[in-house]
């Protein structure tokens, strides 16, 4: 957003905004009340980006360039209303305005197409569920309490509310596939499994990341481990990528054992979910059915220490507000493992906000 903050006093003297935008003009140069005044909006951009993912905008253009008029009829939507989401978007690189009031897709864009590998609609369909979007407009009763404000407005806690709505539960296993594609495609190429024969996935949801490794590993076998609700997604995804033949797919609950008879166990995209008490006893599980060889890898978020920036540290308000869980520094998570039995070997990063984290048992 660019603004020029009319009534910041440290402001009175600077270039006009129109000359200098405020956010391009270095940090420093840019009065402190400015700057909050552009966070305290930046929000709007990840509303509109919700906005129009639920309507299908990206999917609606397509590959063409289209005329706002052509897009609102598509998507049944107000000609002048959409021509202003799409210009405030298209300013921030998400959407181009080729000609007055005509549209076509930025490679951001094109991410909430939904025929595209990698799409990323369901995901922000799912962060832009009103349940979430509530949690987080009470955050200050988490912080006050320590207490997920999804409990607190909504009553029951996230899983169980996620159990009792069965389209609401659809839609974030959908979510959880689109960033597993991510994350995926991010950790395949940084850690060597040609040793391994057989995989868990604990929480493995609909077997990508499963069927990615039996795909580029084929001595591999393996198993997709997750309740019994979403294992049938999974057997569907991994006999689309060819490979249900070297797969299992097993219902249970991660809480109370997992499957045994692997050499390798991963965890991706799930301890951050549960609180220090619950990792371990995940963790435990996977310890009692690996015995005294073999590996855990775990993929997640993995926080630096001190003011660094990292994508993880809002993600871990997600889990302040929504569960009880946590994203975690390298710390935190060697000492889960010393408790369940691991030792931490090894930490490497990847392109995405994720990391590998690899533990062998003691």
């Amino acid at each position: 957003m660019t603004v020029h903050h009319p009534t910041a006093p440290e402001a009175a003297h600077e270039v006009p905004a129109h000359e200098v935008p405020a956010h391009e003009a270095p940090a420093h140069e840019v009065p402190a009340p400015v700057r909050m005044y552009e966070m305290l909006y930046s929000s709007l951009v990840s509303q509109l980006i919700l906005a129009v993912a639920e309507l299908g905008v990206a999917d609606a253009i397509g590959d063409e360039v289209r005329h706002v008029d052509d897009i609102a009829e598509r998507t049944g939507t107000h000609p002048a209303s959409l021509y202003r989401g799409l210009r405030a978007l298209a300013s921030v690189g998400v959407f181009t305005e080729v000609e007055p009031e005509t549209f076509g897709l930025t490679p951001l864009a094109a991410t909430l197409r939904s025929d595209v590998p990698g799409s990323m609609r369901d995901l922000a369909r799912y962060v832009g569920l009103p349940e979430r979007q509530q949690s987080f407009g009470a955050l200050a009763h988490t912080l006050r309490t320590g207490r997920p404000a999804f409990d607190h407005v909504h009553g029951s806690d996230f899983w169980t509310y996620i159990a009792a709505h069965p389209e609401r539960g659809d839609l974030f296993n959908r979510a959880m596939a689109s960033m597993s594609v991510m994350v995926n495609s991010s950790v395949l190429d940084i850690y060597d499994l040609s040793d391994a024969r057989r995989l868990v996935d604990v929480g493995g949801g609909h077997g990508q990341l499963l069927g990615a490794l039996l795909q580029r590993y084929p001595q591999l076998t393996g198993v997709v481990y997750d309740l019994p609700r979403v294992v049938p997604e999974a057997r569907t995804v991994l006999a689309d990528l060819g490979v249900a033949e070297r797969a299992e797919c097993v219902g249970g609950d991660f809480l109370l054992s997992v499957p045994e008879g692997a050499d390798t166990y991963v965890l991706s995209w799930t301890l951050h979910d549960w609180d220090d008490e619950d990792a371990v006893t995940i963790l435990r599980n996977i310890r009692r059915a690996l015995g005294d060889s073999g590996r855990l890898i775990v993929i997640d978020e993995v926080l630096p220490e001190g003011d660094t920036p990292h994508f993880g540290k809002f993600e871990d308000i997600v889990m302040l507000s929504l569960l009880t869980g946590q994203v975690r520094t390298e710390a935190q998570f060697a000492a889960l493992f010393e408790k369940a039995g691991f030792r931490h070997v090894e930490t490497l990063p990847t392109r995405s906000p994720t990391s590998l984290v690899v533990a062998v048992p003691v």
